[in-house]
Formats: C-alpha cells, sequence, structure tokens
C-alpha cells in the first residue's frame, strides 16, 4: 500500500523513498539569466523538475538527453532561436511529442503563425502572465 505525504516522498511499508523522478520535468529555453532563473525557482516550488538551454540548438540538445514532459520556448535567442528548435523538434521522433509554450516578447503574427504551425501548443506574450500563470497555463498540457 502506498500512500503519497508530500511532493517528494511516498510512503510505503518499509518507510520513506524518494519519488523526484515522477516528477515532470521541464526545459526551460530562455537567455536571459534573471528570466530563466525566477522561472526555475517558480516551477521548483510547484514541484516541477527543471532543465534549462539558452539557445535553439543546445535547447534541442538538452531535449534530447534529458527527455523533458514539456518545454517553455522564447523564440528570440542568441545564435539559433525558438524557431529552429520548433522545427528540430518536429524532424526528431525523439522529442517530436513533446509539448511547447512559446513564451516571448516578441508579438509579431507571423512568429505565431510560424510557432503554430511547427507545433507549439500556445504562444503567450511574457509581459501579459504572471508566474503563477504560466504555471498554471503549463499545468493544462502536462497533468
Amino acid at each position: 500500500m502506498m500512500r503519497a505525504v508530500d511532493k517528494r516522498f511516498d510512503l510505503l511499508e518499509n518507510g520513506f523513498v524518494s519519488t523526484n523522478s515522477a516528477r515532470k520535468k521541464i526545459l526551460i529555453v530562455e537567455d536571459e539569466e534573471l528570466l530563466s532563473e525566477m522561472y526555475r525557482e517558480v516551477f521548483e516550488k510547484e514541484g516541477f523538475q527543471i532543465v534549462t538551454a539558452t539557445n535553439g540548438q543546445e535547447a534541442v540538445k538538452v531535449a534530447e538527453k534529458e527527455k523533458p514532459d514539456f518545454v517553455l520556448l522564447d523564440i528570440l535567442l542568441p545564435g539559433e532561436n525558438g524557431i529552429y528548435f520548433l522545427g528540430q523538434r518536429k524532424l526528431r521522433p525523439s522529442i517530436a511529442s513533446i509539448p511547447v509554450i512559446v513564451f516571448s516578447n516578441f508579438d509579431d503574427p507571423n512568429m505565431k503563425k510560424t510557432s503554430f504551425r511547427l507545433g507549439a501548443q500556445d504562444y503567450l506574450i511574457k509581459t501579459d502572465y504572471t508566474p503563477q500563470e504560466v504555471v498554471n497555463r503549463v499545468r493544462k498540457y502536462i497533468t
């Protein structure tokens, strides 16, 4: 018999066993360090495991290695941008089914259209959402 005690442990007959591996993993692709760290903290407090990348090329590598349950993706990145990641994601079976929310300050109708065409589930403008609202949006897609 197993009974949940908190977000990190389950009570078994023999004691406590960590369930950190069962937590949902999110890849945050953001080049602004302050924003990346802020969202890492918010999502970790909500019980998520976080991995990060700062550009599209790195995001592809991290996604293939870490197999996140979800990607929160900025579009305007140094080097390869978020559109590069979406295109590569679509071409690679190992990461093609990972849901993605584009999270950017780049409010361009053509960019939104391209993002959706390449498989993004949503396109959020950063300044329109609080960190908690972003967490709630992500939960809609992975829980």
